[in-house]
């Protein structure tokens, strides 16, 4: 059984994840209209996996016994200066989840709450392959500069990228 406490803060992240999975569809949409269909494509898929995150949280909630309060969602941004400020945001907000998920852990063990310590632990490591993926396409977006044809280089390999639904035995 999940204390009042714990169950709020979940909440809270649930809403925290659909932000994210709001926000990177925000991102799709910007990139869509520069005609960046990869980089929109690549947004999609964030997006995708965001609201995977928050069903993860949401399916948790349930099995602890808790109740799940659903939130509004922010509006997030539309635009951005450039291609590199969206993914250097996109990657500022992923520093942010993770100071969130670091924030539900240090809750956890305070409750000695050791089932939501051990069900966090999938997005501690989740937020460190997070953080790496958004850094390597900032890093990669610094490297190409003032160069179009980077652009549309990583342009299309960032549409490669999909999202395959994890097969794990948590069934989340």
């Amino acid at each position: 059984m999940l204390s009042k406490t714990m169950e709020k803060a979940l909440n809270e992240q649930v809403n925290a994840e659909l932000y994210s999975s709001y926000l990177y569809l925000s991102m799709s949409a910007y990139f869509q209209n520069l005609n960046l269909s990869g980089f929109a494509s690549w947004m999609k898929a964030q997006a995708q996996e965001e609201l995977f995150h928050a069903m993860k949280f949401y399916n948790y909630v349930y099995e602890r016994g808790g109740k799940v309060v659903l939130q509004a969602i922010a509006a997030p941004p539309t635009e951005w200066e450039s291609p590199l400020a969206a993914f250097e945001a996109a990657l500022a907000h992923e520093q942010k989840v993770t100071g969130l998920i670091n924030d539900l852990v240090n809750l956890a063990i305070e409750e000695k709450d050791h089932a939501t310590n051990n069900f966090l632990q999938w997005f501690v490591s989740e937020q460190v392959e997070e953080e790496d993926s958004v850094g390597e396409v900032v890093n990669k977006i610094k490297l190409i500069g003032q160069a179009s044809g980077g652009l549309f280089m990583l342009d299309r390999d960032l549409a490669q990228r999909t999202f395959t639904m994890p097969q794990d035995n948590e069934k989340k």
